[in-house]
């Protein structure tokens, strides 16, 4: 059995996880909320979740990867227990490009697709997201340029 511990340790900035921590700690830390704009990002987690309300969501995070807010994150939750909402997960995820075909059969076989969508463009595709907002105030994510990545 490998050792998963030892390898996070070598995969991840350790060392910086403890300063920025300490920073946290001492509220050091300054965290700047990411204005509407378009964004150069990966796709790090695509997932079935549940929403603080009990309801099934599709969970996408978005991590920047130029700019001033290079290696914030956007969060993408779309809850998907009415057809409108399954509607707007569905468009996303088509535009994500991942050759996979999306649609819905049940929560279980959903849940799935999304695995498998994210296996299919994890470290394959990059993408420019409109970070925008509804007039309602609810944000929005749209793709409007995919690229592969090299």
């Amino acid at each position: 059995m490998s050792n998963v511990f030892a390898k996070f340790d070598k995969e991840f900035d350790v060392k910086g996880l403890r300063e920025d921590l300490k920073n946290i700690s001492t509220g050091d830390t300054e965290y700047k909320e990411v204005p509407l704009g378009t964004y150069e990002v990966k796709i790090e987690k695509l997932e079935l979740a549940e929403s603080k309300s009990g309801k099934p969501m599709v969970s996408c995070w978005m991590r920047i990867l130029e700019g001033e807010y290079k290696n914030s994150i956007l969060f993408m939750n779309q809850v998907i227990h009415t057809p409108y909402g399954l509607h707007m997960a569905n468009e996303f995820l088509r535009s994500l490009e991942s050759c996979i075909e999306v649609e819905f059969e049940s929560f279980t076989q959903y849940h799935n697709m999304l695995l498998n969508i994210h296996e299919a463009i994890d470290e394959t595709y990059e993408y420019a997201v409109e970070y925008g907002e509804t007039k309602k105030g609810f944000k929005t994510f749209k793709i409007v340029e995919v690229f592969e990545v090299e």
